[in-house]
């Protein structure tokens, strides 16, 4: 079986939205945050709500929240479009939340190669 309808749409979500933000998104605000990756889509058991994790390179913490705050204004607009791409009856609502992880995962690489740990 190739998983569960959650998780089909989930990662139909993460697709779309991720072409979405990039190619129909024009607010100034989220492309300031540096690169943007939709890392994870969460859906709630009955697919009415969706938490969309996204991270960012190259940009700082403030950008970062101001981009989140861009992304929750255009959320409206992307829960359309993912509807009609992806000819869902009821499109998820969209919440988005700033997945610190890679920059975590970053710290802890960094910490082991020893570049930012004391040399003792």
């Amino acid at each position: 079986m190739a998983g569960s309808r959650k998780e089909r749409v989930a990662a139909a979500l993460r697709d779309e939205l991720a072409e979405l933000i990039v190619r129909e998104i024009k607010d100034p605000r989220i492309h300031a945050a540096g690169l943007l990756t939709v890392t994870q889509v969460k859906l709630v058991d009955d697919l009415r709500v969706a938490t969309v994790l996204v991270s960012f390179v190259g940009g700082s913490d403030e950008a970062a929240t101001a981009a989140i705050v861009a992304l929750g204004a255009a959320a409206g607009f992307l829960r359309g479009e993912v509807a009609r791409r992806l000819t869902l009856r009821r499109a998820p609502e969209l919440r988005f939340l700033h997945d610190r992880s890679a920059a975590a995962v970053a710290r802890i690489d960094a910490l082991l190669r020893g570049d930012g740990g004391d040399d003792g």
